[in-house]
């Protein structure tokens, strides 16, 4: 058995009898019902109660949509190294700031235009990646994630320092608008925005399915359930490892630059470890490891984180007894106690809902078929 087949036949293996029913029809088009409703959004006026506030092509609501989208496919880049290949990095976030930063410091200090600052912050986040991620693989387990981490804080405290006012400090930078195309700026023009946050998550969803189901995507796979095969079979990981670090950083990058262009701006928030750990929760929270799970999780969180802010400040609350209001005035408790909830009751994440359905359906028609 080679390294290259050995996933395929578990997976075959693993595979319910059942996966061909209804739940396996809807496993395989539910994706294609969704781009279509993206790509229908901007040009929607039906309210979404509860969920959005005012019709869905609203500017406001595509500007949340466009950053749910945002987050959805950098959950899904950070997957490449903890759901493929098994690497807990606690620095990811750095290479999302180093897009946004290095495409915005270029716009204003060398009065280039975006698109060549884009491509100049796109090859620093890469060259950042590929120099930092070759230095953090040379350990590993727990050691890797605290270099990791080591390196993010350092560029965290190198962003509030504002090293010859680059930066903007704790302030951060506003993008330059006469260096921006026209068509990118202002609220009018919220929906070239939205589809340009629709196809950075179009191309990093096609490039990491692409990278799993490679022959590097195998040997990812080997390293993940043991490293030690791999080498047995006379395969370098670290070389492999760097590849998967270095694609999540480009892809990160890239995503650092599309939030520049949403938030008109760069922002240390992006720099801090906190971010990592958000991205942590959203892979978790869809499902570390699936195809779709990182994606729904970022979608989810970061709409809850903004939805449940909004109802943290709203009268309702401000009206419940301190016991109750104090908390629930707090987002950060909110998102806390729905990740604890989903985690506990869908430990497998989000994504996995339909398989725990059918599963939990053929449970209960087993005895009924054996009675008959």
């Amino acid at each position: 058995m080679t390294l290259a087949t050995q996933p395929r036949e578990k997976t075959a293996a693993a595979a319910p009898p059942a996966a061909t029913g209804r739940l396996g029809r809807f496993a395989r088009w539910w994706p294609m019902a969704a781009l279509a409703a993206l790509l229908a959004a901007p040009y929607s006026s039906l309210p979404l109660p509860g969920l959005l506030d005012g019709p869905i092509g609203s500017a406001g609501n595509l500007q949340l949509l466009a950053l749910c989208l945002v987050f959805g496919a950098l959950a899904t880049g950070y997957d490449l190294l903890l759901g493929r290949t098994g690497l807990l990095s606690f620095g990811h976030a750095l290479y999302f700031a180093a897009g946004s930063y290095a495409t915005d410091v270029i716009m204003i200090e060398a009065g280039l235009p975006f698109g060549a600052a884009a491509v100049l912050g796109l090859l620093f986040g890469v060259a950042l990646a590929a120099v930092l991620g070759s230095v953090s693989l040379r350990v590993g387990g727990i050691a890797f994630s605290m270099v990791t981490l080591a390196f993010a804080q350092a560029g965290s405290i190198l962003v509030e320092r504002d090293p010859g006012g680059w930066t903007g400090g704790e302030e951060g930078r506003a993008a330059p608008a006469d260096k921006l195309p026209a068509s990118l700026v202002g609220i009018g023009n919220t929906v070239n925005l939205y589809w340009i946050a629709l196809a950075y998550l179009v191309v990093t969803v096609a490039v990491v399915h692409w990278a799993v189901r490679s022959p590097t995507g195998r040997v990812w796979e080997g390293i993940k359930e043991n490293e030690r095969r791999v080498e047995v079979l006379g395969l370098r990981p670290y070389g492999f490892k760097l590849t998967a670090f270095v694609l999540a950083g480009a892809l990160a990058a890239v995503g650092g630059i599309v939030h520049l262009l949403l938030t008109g701006g760069a922002t240390p928030q992006t720099t801090t470890s906190d971010f990592t750990l958000s991205l942590l929760v959203m892979v978790v929270l869809g499902g570390s490891g699936s195809r779709w799970g990182p994606l729904v999780g970022g979608v989810l969180y970061t709409w809850a984180d903004h939805r449940l802010g909004d109802l943290a400040g709203s009268g309702s609350v401000a009206d419940l007894p301190s016991v109750l209001r104090v908390p629930l005035s707090q987002p950060l408790f909110l998102l806390g106690t729905l990740f604890v909830v989903v985690v506990y009751v869908l430990p497998g994440g989000v994504v996995r809902l339909p398989e725990r359905i059918g599963a939990a359906r053929r449970t209960r028609t087993a005895p009924t078929a054996q009675g008959s």
